[in-house]
């Protein structure tokens, strides 16, 4: 028979684990086969909680962000579905979370482009200068967050 310490150690273990299993989030990424960023991007989320499931569709991907309601000029190589909202491109974990905790009425965040350094896209020291856009539901867009250039 296991002391009562220990009993109580593996409960408290147990239930943090559970905890923690429970407060990944369920992500959905659109992207095309071979895509390494896209993947990278995956592997961040992945990193940050997140649960990103892949799907490769192809050419249809212009016309999931077209029905999604992202703006021409916002495209980027993937479109990521999380509780209802719409993330396009290399958006960082960070700002997905944030957009989930404010919740705004809003079609969801947007990176346009491929900007080195961002989430998916830093493969070394250097990064641009970039802007994650909030795409609200009439399209138009307002900078959600900056980040500089290094």
């Amino acid at each position: 028979m296991l002391p009562k310490i220990e009993l109580i150690f593996g409960a408290v273990l147990l239930a943090t684990v559970s905890t923690a299993a429970a407060a990944q989030t369920a992500i959905q990424v659109a992207k095309t086969r071979g895509c390494g960023c896209c993947v990278a991007w995956m592997d961040r989320l992945s990193d940050a909680g997140f649960l990103p499931e892949g799907e490769n569709i192809g050419g249809a991907l212009i016309r999931l962000k077209m029905d999604r309601g992202i703006p021409v000029a916002m495209f980027s190589c993937h479109t990521a579905t999380v509780e209802g909202y719409t993330i396009e491109g290399h958006v960082p974990p960070a700002d997905i979370r944030r957009l989930l905790e404010d919740r705004p009425d809003a079609i969801g965040l947007a990176v346009p482009g491929m900007p080195i350094g961002s989430p998916g896209m830093d493969f070394g020291a250097t990064s641009d200068a970039y802007d994650v856009f909030l795409v609200k539901k009439d399209g138009t867009t307002e900078i959600f967050s900056s980040y500089p250039a290094s």
